[in-house]
């Protein structure tokens, strides 16, 4: 906003007279609300000035140097400014951070309830705009002190250089700045040094910014230190200008307890003691100074951990975990495959790892998650510790995985950073992708292609749609909240950024895709980008060749994919050759495409035919021909697009296409590869369910599935056919013993291959990713069918490990085995459970239980089940809300109903009343008339509240029609059965 208006206007005496009374009456109010809640913020008359335009120097005040006044101001007591806007104004350019925390924990107050930290910072800037205002990046902290010295000289001494007087600071939460009031302008072209003291909350229920985790370690409770400032919380931790592009280098000094070790992004420089005010004894570690980088990359750590450590190629690597895990060799896996990953994508982009060292440390509670910060990164133990019984798991090749993810960050997000976060994906989706060639070339007989559709693609396209409105690169202008920020890390940032980078490699080749990324990374090395850039430089590596030809520049191909929503589906009519594209939408309604999307992809189309693979083609518009993929009804030739799924969308056929791969699936399906079948079942039942094709043709692909011994495309078959839906809809159908026969005759070979295996060798599958992801899906599947022989292994497996309990239930099948054992057994199985439960420490072992114990067929074990969780202390039965994992199960679902009536009020106490209009979606799943949502209504009406009831009317509607037409479906899925089986 400019400057006021000159132009002048008048006032009568009148209107004058009781603006000055309600002007004297509001000055009272705000003397008194001072007075109640001490210093007020000061906002200058000139505090709109906009952004970029320069403030007129203001004359220092005569008298003593006062300290700043401090306030936070609410939005509507300050006039609009800067401080309005989500990103920084440019008037100021951090350079450099000098940067001390203190953080009070100490090993014998481990109960505290309240930690803290003080802090100071130091931080040099580069004036910019000349400006009597300075904001930057500052939450839930308490400001102390702040001084702002200068303009500074290379050649002069301390003792020289001046100080501008700081007249106030006040804090603007809705952006989450601090903004420092000055007495005069700084001036461009100078550098300043900003000196503030501040001090903040140690965070204990999450894990952001400075965060406390408890944990038990050699028997005793323990507790560490440890930082997650990306997105947006270095500015919990300290007064920082906290945008990535603001690049500066960090001096960090850490004072901690003696009794714990210090780590930072860099390598320990030295270090000191300093007392307290009550004499305590502190040990001061101060860091080597950090290279350019971005504020959510600064980390800490304060431990008592152990570590073990390896050198690679002259660079110390040290694992840091407990004492126990050190003991018992559980970060061995880690250690030894760090090295290896940094060497090979140091030799990939010829781009050396820049940091003296890597640190990378397991928090005992990180929400899952993992942390690319420079030279400190942080893991979930979970994510990064292998024990001895982790072998038939699949979490080696997890933490392969997610270890390759992010050391492949110290290049993609770390050397070279996204310019802001709409385009994170350019940091995550990179990772991502090179996670799946980091692990190929360490393991190359892994199945690359199939790990990445079950990992990746799989979960990201069934949320993707053309109405979901979230491209993987946003517009700037589009952000107006910071957590909005947060929320851009998700599958679309993730799996679709790393799928369309692989797409991308798809169509060119892996020499020139290297090579455009070593151009990238080297150009905007310790500095930030934008995705253009990108694609500038995979346009440069395209022009220096003339082998690969594209229909368009790189930027418009895959600016068409990052700047819309969705996907298209790809349809071949392998009559004519005729090829079009179209948004695919969830439950596609006739004319769709036509009433709300009107923008194409440039899809490239690699494909097969006759199991040879094909020349690269291209649909750059809405429909094109294709002569050479006419195929006649009398010959046996079948196409199938979309080879390795490499392309991200999905593929149709008309019918004489769909037919020729049923055909040749029923004749050799090993002639289609792996991948395809994958796809074909997949992209089958996903535009059948939504309205593309019929649920016929999806279930036509099954009729071969004696001769599938893949058992990542059963998983594929199973997880779409057998859904939750079909499930509940197995009671009022005659669906369940069709389905049964049908599918029990095909399953029977894939099911003897490995239940031969888990009883005679299961070891042998601790190497076979795959097949660790799919087998609770085929064991559940033949248990729910009846297959006698699961049921007798569930209840072999289950008593063999309740009279030998060293004798675990397999880990693939636990889930399994722990339901059916329950299920088939009675109350002495129950209680066996029960007894294990309440001697289990991790969450993920007891949710696990506590799901087996609602498998039970016995109304009276399930009522008592519920009894417990109202009623027994309220740190048992606290994972998940019991009532409603009962309610989930058939006979639960009757039980649950009848416990609600009597103790919905216990219930509401125990879970929250929000639980109670949760259970009654549940309870309500299979509902399909009007009748059955007003019984329902009727028996809730004394548990809610009105505006909860209309909710609840609302959802139970929307049920019953996604029920109406699932039934549809369901009738139309027996009736094919009926013809079929």
């Amino acid at each position: 906003m400019g400057p006021p208006s000159s132009s002048g206007f008048y006032l009568s005496r009148v209107v004058a007279l009781l603006l000055a009374a309600l002007a004297a009456a509001l000055l009272l109010a705000l003397a008194v609300l001072a007075a109640l809640y001490g210093h007020c913020a000061r906002v200058p008359d000139d505090a709109s000035f906009p952004p970029g335009k320069p403030e007129p120097p203001r004359t220092p005040k005569p008298g003593p140097t006062l300290e700043p006044e401090v306030a936070a101001t609410p939005r509507n007591w300050r006039p609009p400014g800067p401080w309005d806007q989500l990103r920084l104004p440019p008037w100021l350019v951090p350079l450099h951070y000098e940067l001390e925390l203190w953080p009070r924990l100490r090993p014998d107050e481990l109960s505290a309830p309240a930690l803290r930290f003080t802090g100071r910072v130091n931080i040099t800037v580069l004036c910019t705009v000349a400006t009597a205002r300075l904001l930057l990046h500052s939450l839930f902290l308490d400001c102390e002190s702040a001084e702002v010295r200068g303009p500074l000289s290379p050649d002069a001494g301390d003792a020289s250089v001046g100080r501008v007087p700081v007249d106030e600071v006040w804090f603007a939460l809705d952006m989450q700045y601090m903004v420092l009031e000055l007495s005069e302008a700084l001036q461009p072209g100078d550098r300043y040094e900003l000196q503030l003291s501040f001090s903040g909350p140690v965070y204990q229920d999450t894990r952001e910014g400075l965060f406390l985790n408890l944990y038990t370690d050699q028997g005793e409770r323990r507790a560490l230190l440890a930082s997650q400032m990306e997105p947006t919380f270095a500015r919990n931790v300290f007064p920082c200008f906290d945008e990535p592009s603001l690049k500066a280098t960090f001096n960090i000094t850490m004072i901690h307890h003696p009794h714990y070790v210090a780590l930072s992004n860099m390598p320990k420089l030295g270090q000191s003691e300093k007392k307290d005010v009550n004499g305590s004894t502190w040990t001061v570690t101060t860091f080597h100074t950090t290279p350019h980088m971005p504020t959510y990359l600064a980390a800490f750590a304060v431990c008592d951990y152990e570590h073990v450590s390896r050198t690679e190629r002259g660079k110390e690597i040290r694992i840091w975990a407990r004492k126990d895990a050190i003991a018992d060799g559980s970060t061995d896996f880690a250690l030894n495959i760090t090295g290896p990953i940094f060497s090979f994508l140091e030799d990939l982009f010829n781009i050396s790892y820049p940091l003296p060292k890597t640190d990378i440390i397991a928090l005992p509670t990180f929400d899952n998650r993992a942390m690319e910060n420079w030279g400190l990164l942080m893991f979930d133990e979970s994510l990064l510790l292998l024990q001895a019984n982790d072998k038939l798991t699949e979490k080696k090749t997890v933490i392969s995985y997610i270890v390759s993810h992010e050391i492949g960050h110290q290049w993609f997000g770390n050397l070279v950073t996204m310019n802001w976060w709409n385009n994170i994906w350019l940091n995550e989706g990179f990772a991502s992708y090179f996670e799946f060639g980091i692990i190929n070339y360490f393991n190359p007989k892994l199945p690359t292609n199939e790990i990445f559709f079950f990992n990746t693609l799989r979960g990201v396209l069934r949320e993707d749609h053309a109405l979901v409105f979230r491209a993987v690169s946003m517009k700037v202008e589009n952000f107006t909240e910071t957590n909005e920020i947060n929320e851009l890390f998700d599958l679309f940032t993730y799996n679709k950024g790393a799928s369309l980078a692989r797409m991308l490699s798809s169509f060119l080749n892996e020499k020139i895709f290297i090579s455009a990324l070593k151009s990238y990374l080297e150009t905007f090395s310790y500095s930030n980008a934008e995705q253009d850039d990108l694609w500038r430089h995979f346009q440069m590596a395209i022009d220096d060749q003339s082998k690969i030809l594209l229909p368009a520049k790189v930027k418009s191909i895959m600016d068409s994919w990052t700047h819309q929503s969705g996907f298209p589906v790809i349809t071949l009519n392998v009559s004519t050759g005729v090829m079009k594209q179209e948004p695919f939408y969830l439950g596609k309604v006739k004319n769709q495409t036509l009433l709300t999307h009107n923008d194409t992809w440039i899809v490239p189309i690699l494909w097969i035919k006759n199991g040879t693979t094909q020349s690269l083609v291209w649909l750059d518009k809405s429909n094109k021909v294709f002569p050479e993929m006419q195929v006649s009804d009398s010959d046996h030739d079948w196409v199938i697009l979309n080879l390795n799924m490499t392309g991200y969308y999905r593929v149709n056929y008309d019918k004489l296409g769909w037919k020729k791969l049923n055909q040749q699936l029923e004749k050799d399906p090993k002639a289609i590869p792996v991948i395809q079948r994958l796809q074909l079942v997949d992209d089958a039942f996903s535009l059948s369910k939504n309205n593309y094709i019929e649920i016929e043709t999806a279930l036509d692909l099954t009729k071969y599935l004696a001769e599938e011994d893949e058992i990542i495309v059963w998983h594929t078959v199973l997880v779409n056919l057998v859904t939750r839906d079909l499930v509940s809809d197995m009671n009022n159908h005659d669906i369940y013993p069709l389905l049964k026969k049908y599918l029990l005759k095909r399953l029977i070979s894939i099911w003897n291959t490995y239940s031969t295996i888990i009883r005679e060798n299961v070891t042998a599958l601790q190497d076979d990713y795959l097949a660790l992801i799919s087998l609770e899906k085929l064991f559940g599947t033949a248990c729910l069918l009846g297959l006698e022989d699961c049921l007798q292994l569930s209840r072999e497996l289950f008593r063999n490990w309740m009279n030998h309990p060293e004798n675990e239930i397999p880990y693939p099948i636990k889930n399994a085995i722990l339901c059916y054992g329950i299920a088939l057994g009675n109350e002495k199985e129950w209680d066996f459970l029960l007894n294990i439960y309440n001697n289990k420490t991790k969450e993920d072992e007891r949710i696990q239980l506590a799901y087996a114990m609602s498998c039970s067929k016995d109304p009276w074990i399930l009522n008592r089940y519920m009894e417990y969780a109202i009623t027994t202390s309220p740190f048992t039965f606290n994972e998940t809300n019991i009532i409603e994992t009962v309610a989930a199960t058939e006979v639960g679902r009757y039980v649950a109903k009848d416990f609600l009536i009597n103790n919905w009020q216990a219930v509401s106490e125990r879970y929250g009343t929000q639980s109670l209009v949760t259970l009654l979606y549940v309870i309500g799943r299979t509902i399909s008339t009007d009748l059955q949502i007003s019984e329902l209504q009727q028996f809730c009406s004394n548990m809610l509240e009105e505006h909860q009831r209309l909710t609840v009317q609302a959802k139970l509607q929307t049920i019953k029609n996604e029920n109406l037409k699932n039934k549809e479906r369901s009738a139309r899925i027996a009736a094919w059965l009926r013809k079929n089986t």
